[in-house]
Parts: structure tokens; C-alpha cells; sequence
């Protein structure tokens, strides 16, 4: 058909004052002169075309003999799409997908501005749901890869043991030393376990009292032998932990790759440094500073307690909730540097010329930490009733704060103690008494669908970055 026989066609349709409409099937006429309020629109573009060409850019389809605009488009939201033209305003059912009706208003040249009032906020709020959530869900699909890997990691570790020689011994040794739980054996030794390190943190802590102090004949203080005997009795037991589940561990190389290794490592190395630097300072009294080394070092034994997480789920599920949530500490950390900064300058302005404790900014944010994080231990406190009233503000606003974040910390705590129980459940139900026989039990259909959702967000991301293929969202839709 000639561009002259296409505009005299549009020209009869706006004497007819109606279009066909085609969407998917579903077939509708519409007026010319109510498409013409939206001239913006897809529809109303179609007004003022006068070629073919012009026409299918717009448009999937054009049937010059029945003058019928094919849209191939879901037609169970083109409804919405007619109600706009009838009213001007849009609404959105609660049941529809807000990211597929917002792909749909813009292939028609629909602004979301024409949502109406009574369906904007949740609209809105649905939308940025995904978002706001985004962080919540990485951390679950991370969890949950991290804890099929960590059953697969177990059973593909006690698989290495059939080649070995003493196999099934070994085996059972290392499942009762590095899985508390698993069976008798495996409870008394961490039971014994607890105890020494109890034992010990609590002798360290005594030996600090005046009532134990020992001080030798050149006024150099000493340990009291009783307590000293429990430490070398803790040392002893720790260095043969240590050292057994080196010897039964299925891949000496990675051994000190996990964490509770490196730390049973920390909790008896500076013992071992100590007596080495003991040693050089006796037999040679120039190095006698090297003793102050040792002072240090023995402090370091407070560490000890964290050999606990080895034997207490609560704990290790804290360490999970740490790695899997520093986006969330750095957003707690970085309010209350803010906060920090503002209320120690406005401190710092006001009470500078009345109270030495406030004179210096650095001094001020010692005094905005504390109050912030309402521990207010009352060395410096202002004076002046403005002093007092940007305290107050300073308190209120850490209050609110540090609450923010510490309920996304809070649910993520309680997923990975559910978690590491599942775990341990898991590794439990292995049984090894013959050699490997089963797989240890892990929800595949949770780990699966995880993997889709995760894989369906990030098409869904591609399809946002790229209007022109939404016909891939829409399918999933």
C-alpha cells in the first residue's frame, strides 16, 4: 500500500473516530479522539504515522484490508492499559507482578506518574521490596551454598580415609575429636576439653588477684605454683589436641586452613614463645627487655576462649552471622562515625572556653563515642545548658543508631543457628561403621531452588538493563 492510500486510510479513521486494536488476541476498538489526550503514547503515535514503516516501528503487525494493529503483548494487562485511556489514571491490582506491569505501562509510553493515589504507595513499596531486601537474600544463597559445600567438604574428607592405611580407625578418631556430638567418645572428650579451658581462664584470671601474687627475692613477681601446675597441665592437653587431630586429619595440607585449627595453634603458641624467650634472657642478661615480651604474651592466653567455639554452636553460628553480615556492620560502624564527627564539632563549639575536658575535637569524640553508644562512663560531661541539650540529641540519635541495624543482625543470627544445627544433624547421620555407606542427608530441592532464584534475579537484572528484551521477563511472568 502507497504512503497517499495510508494517509487517506488514517484520514477516514479519524473521520470513523475509532482503531482496531489487537493485543495478543484480544480485540478492541478505541476511540481516535481518546488516544489523542496521550499523544506520548505508543497508541497515540499511531495517530500520526502515514507510512507502513512508521507504523510497524510502533506496532508487531499491521492488516491493511481489515486496518488492524497487531500488538503481540500479554493481553491480560491491557485491560489496565484501557482504563488508562478512559480515565487517565492507572491502578494495580495487589495480585499483579510490579515489575511486569511496569514493563508493560512503558512499552506502552505510560508514565508511572499516572498511577493513581490509591495505588502509588503500594505500588512503590512492593517495587522497592526486592531491593531493599537484596542484601538478605544474597547472605541466605550464600548460607545456603555454604552449607551444601560444607556437608559436601565433610563427606568428600572422611572419603580420603578408605585409602589409608588404619582407614576406619583414623576415621572414627577424627569424627569423635573435630564433631562434638557424634558420638560417646566424641561427647566426653569435649566435655574433658571445656573443662580444661574453663580451668584454665579461670586460673589466669585468680592469679591476678593480690592474695596469689608471689614476688621473689629481687622484687620480680612470680606465679604461684598450684596455678602454675594447671597451666602446664592446660598446655599439655591443648598441645595433645592439637597434635591428635593433626595426626587423624584426613589432609594434613589444609589443616591449618580452618579456622578452630588456627586457633588451637594460637592458644598454645605463646607458651611455647614465652619459655623460648625465657630461655635466651637467662642465658644471656643483655636481652633481659625480652622478658617484656613474655609479659605480653601471657595475656594472650585470654584467647583461650575461644576454643569454646569448637564445642558450642551458639558461637559458631555468631562467627557466621560476622562474615555474612559486614555490610551491615559497616552501615553501623558508618552512622555512628557520622554521628560522631557532628555532635563532637557542635559539642567542641560550645563548651571549648568552659570545660577543659571538651577543648579538643579529638577529646569530644571520646565523649560523643561514649554517649552514642550510651555507655557514658561520666569523665567529661558538659556544662552549659546548649552542652546539655546536644548530649541528650547525641544519645537519642545513637539509641536510634545502633537499633537499626541490629535486627537484620539478629534474624541473620538465628538463620545460621538453625543452620549449623542442620548441619550437625547431617554429619550425625552419617555412618562410617563399615566404610562410607551413605551420603550424609542435605535438602536438595532448598539447594536447587536457591540456585534458580538466584539465576531468575539475575535475568531479571539483565532484563531491566535492556528494555529491548523483555520479552524474556515477560515469559517468566
Amino acid at each position: 500500500m502507497t504512503g497517499q492510500s495510508l494517509k487517506a486510510l488514517s484520514e477516514a479513521n479519524f473521520e470513523d473516530n475509532e482503531i482496531s486494536i489487537n493485543v495478543g488476541g484480544f480485540k478492541k476498538k478505541m476511540r481516535s479522539n481518546m488516544l489523542l489526550r496521550f499523544p506520548e503514547t505508543r497508541l497515540g503515535k499511531l495517530l500520526s504515522c502515514h507510512s507502513k514503516e512508521s507504523i510497524l516501528e510502533l506496532c508487531d503487525d499491521y492488516d491493511d484490508t481489515k486496518n488492524e494493529f497487531y500488538f503481540d503483548r500479554n493481553p491480560e494487562l491491557f485491560p489496565y492499559v484501557l482504563h488508562f485511556y478512559n480515565t487517565g489514571k492507572l491502578h494495580v491490582m495487589g495480585e499483579l507482578c510490579v515489575f511486569s506491569f511496569s514493563q508493560e505501562i512503558e512499552y506502552w509510553g505510560i508514565n508511572e506518574f499516572f498511577i493513581d493515589s490509591c495505588c502509588s504507595y503500594s505500588y512503590h513499596g512492593r517495587k522497592m521490596e526486592p531491593d531493599q531486601e537484596k542484601w538478605e537474600e544474597q547472605s541466605d544463597q550464600e548460607s545456603t551454598t555454604s552449607s551444601f559445600d560444607e556437608i559436601l567438604a565433610f563427606y568428600n574428607d572422611a572419603s580420603k580415609f578408605d585409602k589409608q592405611p588404619f582407614g576406619n580407625i583414623r576415621r572414627q578418631l577424627w569424627l569423635a575429636l573435630d564433631n562434638p556430638g557424634y558420638s560417646v567418645l566424641s561427647r566426653i572428650f569435649s566435655v574433658l576439653s571445656i573443662v580444661v579451658v574453663l580451668g584454665s581462664i579461670v586460673t589466669m584470671c585468680l592469679n591476678s588477684l593480690p592474695d596469689f601474687q608471689i614476688v621473689d627475692s629481687n622484687g620480680n613477681p612470680e606465679e604461684d605454683p598450684r596455678f602454675e601446675i594447671v597451666e602446664h597441665f592446660g598446655i599439655a592437653w591443648f598441645t595433645f589436641e592439637l597434635v591428635a587431630r593433626f595426626a587423624v586429619a584426613p589432609d594434613f595440607l589444609k589443616f591449618f586452613k580452618h579456622a578452630l585449627n588456627l586457633i588451637d595453634l594460637m592458644s598454645i603458641l605463646p607458651f611455647y614463645i614465652t619459655l623460648i624467650v625465657n630461655l635466651v634472657v637467662e642465658s644471656s642478661p643483655t636481652l633481659a627487655n625480652l622478658g617484656r615480651v613474655a609479659q605480653v604474651l601471657r595475656l594472650m592466653r585470654i584467647f583461650r576462649i575461644l576454643k569454646l567455639a569448637r564445642h558450642s554452636t551458639g558461637l559458631r553460628s555468631l562467627g557466621a552471622t560476622l562474615k555474612y553480615s559486614y555490610r551491615e556492620v559497616g552501615l553501623l560502624l558508618l552512622y555512628l562515625s557520622v554521628g560522631i564527627s557532628i555532635f563532637s564539632v557542635v559539642a567542641y563549639t560550645i563548651e571549648k572556653e568552659e570545660n577543659e575536658g571538651l577543648a579538643t575535637i579529638p577529646a569530644c569524640w571520646w565523649w560523643a563515642t561514649v554517649s552514642m553508644t550510651t555507655v557514658g562512663y561520666g569523665d567529661v560531661v558538659p556544662g552549659s545548658t546548649a552542652g546539655k541539650l546536644t548530649a541528650s540529641a547525641c544519645i537519642l540519635a545513637g539509641i536510634l543508631v545502633v537499633v537499626l541495624p541490629i535486627t537484620l543482625i539478629f534474624n541473620k543470627f538465628s538463620h545460621f543457628y538453625r543452620r549449623q544445627k542442620q548441619l550437625e544433624s547431617a554429619m550425625r547421620s552419617c555412618d562410617f561403621g563399615d566404610g562410607m555407606k551413605e551420603v550424609p542427608s542435605v535438602n536438595l530441592r532448598d539447594y536447587y531452588a536457591y540456585k534458580v532464584k538466584s539465576l531468575m534475579a539475575s535475568l531479571t537484572n539483565m532484563s531491566r538493563s535492556t528494555p529491548s528484551e523483555l520479552s524474556l521477563n515477560d515469559s517468566l511472568h
